[in-house]
């Protein structure tokens, strides 16, 4: 396994709730114990962890992994929301797209499609459709995120308030009926809800661990969302799916 997918599996864990335990670890990813030492001492050295005898701990409460870490995790669920996703976006049409992992796969499903205006905030989307002439790409200005790699702030949402969208693909970090659509960042969050207010359609993808989740700071209320993407089965039992659907959600399973 390449350094960055044990990266992401540690964060991973961390951010879940769970402690790493360097023997334990070193079992899962089929790796000696020296590799895990080394891997957990890089990492603290980027402020990701805490390292404790024997492990680590995640830093802080409320904490966030990187998107360079998050692009392994829930792989193969991601696939299907995003073709599932492609799949309700008509040709011709202006999309905008925010950043996160699931979007990011949606945008590189779109990308063989030909003429769609793609308007996005997340500079490793842009870098990606860049390459495609078929696509007329607009990227806004503003502040770089670096755990989302999205532009953020005043500049972003000056760009945004001079354009329309008719469809926006939304990444969150957590969606609930009460809370809504949320995410771990303030300014993110004000935006992503600036393109929410500028879309006539709100597809939200999501995989299975957002959902039902709750976030620092609330990019929309849940009915300003027209669809929901997700990989849970329709007929899962997932509560708060139910809930979600059960509020006038339109959920489509991929």
């Amino acid at each position: 396994m390449a350094k960055a997918d044990r990266f992401g599996v540690i964060l991973g864990h961390l951010s879940s709730g769970q402690r790493i335990v360097v023997d334990e670890l070193a079992r899962e990813l089929e790796v000696s114990d020296a590799t895990i030492r080394r891997d957990l001492r890089e990492l603290a050295d980027q402020a990701l962890l805490t390292r404790i005898h024997g492990g680590a701990v995640a830093r802080e409460v409320g904490y966030e992994l990187p998107l360079r870490y998050r692009s392994g995790q829930q792989s193969e669920a991601k696939s299907r929301i995003a073709a599932t996703a492609a799949s309700l976006i008509p040709d011709g049409v202006v999309v905008g797209i925010t950043g996160g992992t699931t979007t990011t796969e949606v945008a590189r499903t779109l990308a063989a499609r030909s003429g769609l205006t793609v308007v996005t905030n997340a500079i490793n989307i842009a870098a990606e459709l860049a390459l495609r002439p078929s696509i007329q790409l607009l990227v806004t200005g503003g502040m770089v995120r670096s755990a989302s790699f999205e532009l953020v702030g005043p500049v972003a949402e000056e760009t945004l308030n001079a354009y329309n969208l008719d469809i926006l693909l939304l990444g969150v970090d957590g969606i609930d009926v009460r809370a809504g659509c949320t995410t771990h960042d303030q300014v993110e969050a004000r935006t992503n809800a600036v393109m929410v207010e500028r879309a006539k359609q709100v597809i939200v993808v999501s995989d299975a661990t957002k959902v039902g989740r709750v976030a620092f700071a609330r990019i929309c209320r849940l009915d300003a969302v027209d669809v929901l993407v997700t990989d849970i089965p329709e007929y899962d039992g997932h509560g708060a799916l139910e809930d979600l659907a059960a509020a006038g959600l339109d959920v489509r399973s991929a």
